[in-house]
């Protein structure tokens, strides 16, 4: 009974994982990614590449967050510096900006599933 808890709880916690990586690693990663190339980009691209990241912070549960990109994707077209700043805000509050590391805790105790 005891190695199906712990089989259950690190299942539980391999699932959390994939789904940080999925939603918060990936947006910030694809933020990044769309900054940095912003001379390189048109106005159109990076509409569609805030509106990506918009999605995936919604899916990760940062609502803030995701209100920003999707008002940035919105302004992208109409003024740069307010898309600037929107951007800005929105790592601001961003979770994995905040977070010490890329990698969920480890569960308490070591899990050994055979």
């Amino acid at each position: 009974m005891a190695l199906e808890l712990s089989r259950q709880r690190a299942r539980e916690n391999a699932l959390n994982q994939f789904r940080y990586v999925r939603t918060c690693v990936l947006a910030r990663e694809l933020c990044l990614l769309a900054r940095t190339n912003r001379a390189l980009l048109d106005a159109e691209d990076a509409r569609d590449c805030c509106a990506l990241i918009s999605k995936l912070c919604s899916e990760a549960g940062c609502g803030e967050a995701s209100a920003l990109c999707a008002r940035a994707a919105e302004a992208v077209t109409g003024s740069e510096e307010e898309y600037l700043n929107l951007c800005e805000q929105s790592c601001q509050k961003c979770g994995e900006s905040r977070r010490p590391s890329r990698r969920p805790t480890p569960p308490e105790g070591t899990v050994y599933v055979a």
